[in-house]
């Protein structure tokens, strides 16, 4: 019987940030979103204590204190690099491997002469070994189910943090106890639906009649509903398909009412949103900016708006790029408002190898790609942003408000820990 493996990241951005702080181990651990807003990672120990996720870190910072949590901004840099090198670790372990998030992953076991939970155990260990980061793995016939036996894991100690979910009466025994929320693409409203119909439970959508199905809610609650019966129907796929849009969007650390600053940071929002853009080899055609107030001030006056421009060739390039959203800034730019946000949106997007010269217009050539390159791999091994275009500010007063954070321990050389 072919069988697949999730691996997911224990209580991921908490974890990353236990890595390299030792004194976090065995406490609270909360991580905020942008801004400092709202939790959006806990520690088990967190959540033993009942902190709930989305909880505003405004309303809850003297409750924390007093309760000794420890407070952490989010450091995606930091939480980044640790997610490729745990994916690097899986590698070793699959033939196929399919990342579906920063912090899991799908593993292809077929072809694993090993016992499956005794493999799974040694994957375990040693991600823990070489990260620092604690995993658990749940295993079945399909991706489905997979998850299934991963939620199981966590849930029940005594499994180690690893459960194959292979016996067909251990499988109606958990699917009779999970509510049909629990399951992998049912959200609510779905839900709703199938109870409407006596379908009460994961293992009544697992004993129902295909056909039935199929009229009543489609092909892709009739592959949930096969994938329960241990139909592999949703296949590993090691293919990163080409984003249609790219966006880089941010709330500033406090309101903006000068054109510079907003202009400094749609122009460092586009060198961002032009890396993403480069990492998967693609040019874009078509440039988006869009600035907006805070709505939840009722005493400001409100304003949004966005502009978009074609370009007459896809490009790669920063500076065309960056241009060209300082064009649309203009336009929408308006005085005596105080912004909140401001985004960039890349469309059109093509493999760089593809675009043709235009009638008047050309390309990239060879200097422009070799010259982002360059820009790429310095940012890549110094760290974010140690090479930017100088309309980005050096001392920028939009930045995000991060009070919490922790350095960036494997991506700035100045953050590096030292070893007397």
């Amino acid at each position: 019987m072919p069988l697949i493996a999730l691996v997911d990241c224990n209580n991921f951005y908490a974890s990353c940030e236990r890595v390299f702080q030792p004194t976090l181990r065995g406490k609270a651990v909360v991580v905020l979103s942008n801004n400092d807003g709202c939790v959006i990672a806990r520690s088990q120990e967190a959540k033993d204590m009942g902190i709930a996720m989305g909880a505003p870190w405004h309303l809850n910072q003297r409750d924390y204190k007093a309760r000794g949590v420890y407070v952490r901004s989010s450091n995606y840099a930091l939480y980044g690099d640790m997610s490729a090198r745990v994916m690097e670790v899986l590698k070793q372990f699959t033939p196929q491997l399919e990342i579906y998030s920063i912090d899991e992953s799908f593993l292809n076991l077929d072809g694993i002469s090993a016992a499956h939970t005794d493999y799974a155990r040694n994957i375990k260990s040693t991600v823990q070994q070489w990260t620092g980061i604690g995993v658990s793995i749940g295993i079945g016939p399909s991706k489905t189910l997979a998850k299934v036996a991963n939620r199981y894991a966590k849930r029940h100690h005594a499994t180690g943090g690893v459960y194959a979910l292979t016996d067909p009466q251990a499988q109606e025994t958990i699917l009779s106890e999970l509510a049909l929320e629990d399951i992998w693409g049912i959200a609510h409203n779905l839900a709703r639906r199938l109870r409407a119909v006596g379908l009460n439970s994961p293992l009544d959508l697992r004993n129902s009649e295909t056909s039935f199905i199929r009229d009543r809610f489609g092909v892709v609650v009739e592959r949930i509903a096969r994938e329960l019966r241990g139909e592999s129907c949703l296949h590993l796929d090691d293919v990163t398909h080409d984003k249609k849009s790219i966006m880089v969007s941010r709330s500033f650390g406090h309101l903006i009412e000068h054109y510079q600053d907003l202009r400094e940071a749609v122009v460092s929002y586009t060198s961002r949103a032009a890396e993403k853009m480069r990492r998967q080899h693609l040019a874009a055609h078509h440039i988006s900016v869009f600035i907006e107030t805070n709505r939840f001030i009722k005493s400001d006056q409100q304003y949004r708006a966005h502009y978009g421009i074609d370009l007459p060739v896809a490009t790669s390039d920063t500076h065309l790029l960056a241009h060209r959203a300082i064009d649309a800034l203009k336009i929408i730019w308006r005085k005596n408002y105080r912004y909140k946000k401001a985004g960039v949106m890349l469309l059109g997007l093509e493999p760089i190898e593809q675009v043709n010269d235009g009638l008047f217009d050309r390309a990239d050539n060879a200097g422009a790609l070799k010259r982002m390159k360059a820009m790429d791999c310095i940012n890549q091994r110094f760290g974010h942003n140690t090479l930017m275009l100088a309309g980005a500010g050096m001392q920028p007063k939009w930045s995000l408000r991060r009070a919490f954070l922790s350095p960036s321990f494997t991506t700035h050389w100045d953050d590096l820990l030292k070893v007397d």
